[in-house]
């Protein structure tokens, strides 16, 4: 097809999703109580992948103990940590194309919660590293989608204005769930000698619940519905949150009629296989281009962001001291990106934060004597603020990069770069003690080179989302990167 040809297909396509976005606003609003319930509700699954995600901070050492493998090979003691992560890594490639073709965001998110939950609780029963090991990797494997799923799920609810407002709350539970690990792990400690066994139990059974409040009590994105059309239920959806009258949805009606063609069925055809969404990611050039750049910051990042909790033990401070300040520094990276979400560029903000974490992670390194040891704190803390910080924005600026059609298959591989890097850490933390430049040095390296590739990438501050690939692809030609 010609260019020129090609241009009022564009044009409608410009034009229809506009539409979407407006007609979806006009419903429900751009935010409402509805919409904060349902956000806050789905965005709760962050505090139990926070609780997974670094609970091996305080079990797999109490484990190792007592199966009597202390002074065991750095590989050893560091696998079930990266069985976790690698099972994260796995699982992410199997089942995040799921939440975008067959069982849409909130039945992932439900599957991912009993799936991270059940095993973690069986983890609690193990009898030796193996199975110890081989059980993390299957709860990490679980978790894979739930973040993204949390994510993409909570900012598809609402208006363009408040998307990345929105993502922050995730982000403050997942703050919450890390903070709330130093003390369950304290009380634990002190009231049973073989604590690490409670500790999974105490942070898994609640998830089990969750699972199912989240199965009767949350939406699916009214999004994906469309995509998928599923336009009975996509009405349904929004009458169910909606305080506007029944002027409003009757016009809504209307446009669904006048949008219900063949160009839409067509769009709904494309998506039915299992994997039509990677598919599409890497039969478009530009968006083959877009995933690569983003999944290669995301490794730079993970590498620092799971690396640095892991790590703190090799400096000269109280463990749960440690582990505490590192989670209470993601709470002013969530408030950064709350307050200045709305007013940065993303790609300024996020080169910035790299770069400024690969710095200080690197001055850990160069501080060597321990009568400094404050200095090294301050700057293992400057530099996971600043990681965190990149890790927010960059989930959001992936948000906004993809159409809805792939949106959280596009995600979750860029959570899988972040589980990437977070999977190699394990090793080099255990590398570390005795060359802090295996670890740290390698964590500044890593995030300062890989944040480079943001220059890569188009800026997306203060644009709509987009439903279909050829909508985005019309924005990538009409605005400068």
């Amino acid at each position: 097809m010609s260019d020129q040809s090609s241009q009022p297909l564009l044009l409608y396509r410009k034009k229809a999703s506009k539409t979407l976005d407006e007609t979806i606003e006009m419903c429900i609003g751009e935010f409402g109580w509805a919409q904060l319930l349902q956000a806050t509700l789905v965005s709760l699954s962050w505090v139990f992948d926070a609780q997974q995600t670094f609970i091996s901070v305080f079990t797999d050492t109490p484990a190792i103990k007592e199966w009597s493998l202390i002074g065991a090979s750095s590989v050893l003691t560091g696998l079930p940590a990266s069985s976790f992560f690698v099972g994260c890594l796995i699982g992410g490639l199997f089942l995040s194309t799921l939440a975008d073709t067959k069982l849409g965001r909130k039945n992932m998110l439900v599957l991912s919660c009993l799936v991270m939950s059940i095993t973690g609780a069986i983890t609690s029963m193990s009898t030796n590293i193996w199975m110890y090991s081989i059980l993390r990797f299957l709860s990490g494997f679980g978790r894979a989608t739930i973040g993204t799923c949390a994510l993409v799920l909570s900012t598809e609810l609402v208006g363009n204005q408040w998307r990345g407002q929105v993502g922050v709350i995730g982000f403050v539970c997942f703050t919450i769930g890390f903070l709330s690990l130093p003390l369950i792990a304290f009380v634990n400690n002190k009231v049973e000698e073989c604590s690490w066994r409670l500790l999974y139990l105490w942070t898994c059974l609640p998830t089990i619940l969750y699972s199912i409040l989240v199965h009767f009590f949350v939406h699916e994105s009214p999004r994906w519905l469309y995509v998928r059309g599923n336009k009975e239920e996509f009405v349904s959806t929004l009458k169910s949150m909606t305080t506007r009258s029944s002027l409003t949805l009757s016009f809504f009606g209307s446009f669904l009629e006048f949008e219900d063609n063949q160009e839409h069925k067509n769009a709904d055809e494309s998506t039915t296989s299992l994997y039509s969404a990677i598919k599409m990611l890497v039969e478009k050039n530009w968006a083959f281009r877009r995933l690569i750049s983003v999944m290669l910051i995301g490794f730079g990042i993970g590498m620092v962001y799971y690396g640095m909790p892991l790590g703190v033990g090799n400096l000269p401070f109280n463990l749960y001291l440690s582990v505490t300040l590192n989670a209470l520094s993601e709470l002013p990276a969530s408030m950064v990106t709350y307050f200045l979400i709305g007013k940065l560029t993303r790609k300024k903000s996020l080169l910035g934060f790299a770069m400024l974490s690969g710095i200080c992670s690197i001055g850990c390194v160069i501080v060597e004597n321990d009568d400094f040891k404050e200095l090294q704190m301050g700057f293992e803390l400057v530099s996971f603020f600043s990681a965190c910080t990149s890790f927010n924005v960059l989930l959001i600026y992936t948000v906004e990069l993809f159409p809805t059609c792939v949106r959280n298959s596009a995600v979750s591989l860029v959570r899988q770069a972040l589980v990437l890097g977070g999977a190699i850490s394990p090793m080099l933390v255990a590398f570390g003690r005795t060359n802090r430049w295996f670890s740290y040095g390698v964590f500044g390296i890593c995030i300062a080179t890989c944040g480079l590739f943001v220059l890569c990438l188009p800026e997306t501050k203060g644009r709509t989302l987009s439903d279909t690939m050829d909508e985005e692809e019309y924005k990538g030609s009409v605005f400068v990167c």
